[in-house]
């Protein structure tokens, strides 16, 4: 389960801003998360009730921010919504796409006590 890890490197990046504005712990903490990014929700919900005890993050409220992942094709340039990352174009059927969201995997900010 990497969402383990996933949540063990946000924990430490989460102490780091603590400590570095002299700061106690984490009010709330806002993630975005892209639809193409491999993160399981559920298995990140289990990884970070076990993964934020007895750290700064123990109380804050977790916002996570859904991406719906889109693309733009190499052909025709149309944009467009998708489910998987090897999806077609629905105008023109080209399989070459550019995925211009849905890979996010990020902290977009933090609020600190």
């Amino acid at each position: 389960m990497h969402e383990l890890s996933i949540v063990m490197s946000i924990v430490e990046t989460a102490e780091e801003k603590v400590k570095e504005h002299h700061a106690s712990s984490v009010e709330s903490i806002d993630l975005v998360i892209g639809d193409l990014a491999g993160v399981d929700s559920q298995a990140l919900d289990f990884a970070w009730d076990s993964a934020v005890k007895n750290t700064v993050l123990q109380k804050a409220i977790r916002n996570v921010i859904q991406v719906p992942a889109r693309a733009k094709c190499l052909e025709c340039d149309c944009e467009f919504g998708i489910k998987e990352i090897y999806d077609s174009c629905p105008l023109c059927g080209e399989p070459l796409l550019l995925i211009i969201q849905g890979k996010e995997l990020q902290i977009k900010s933090m609020i600190l006590n």
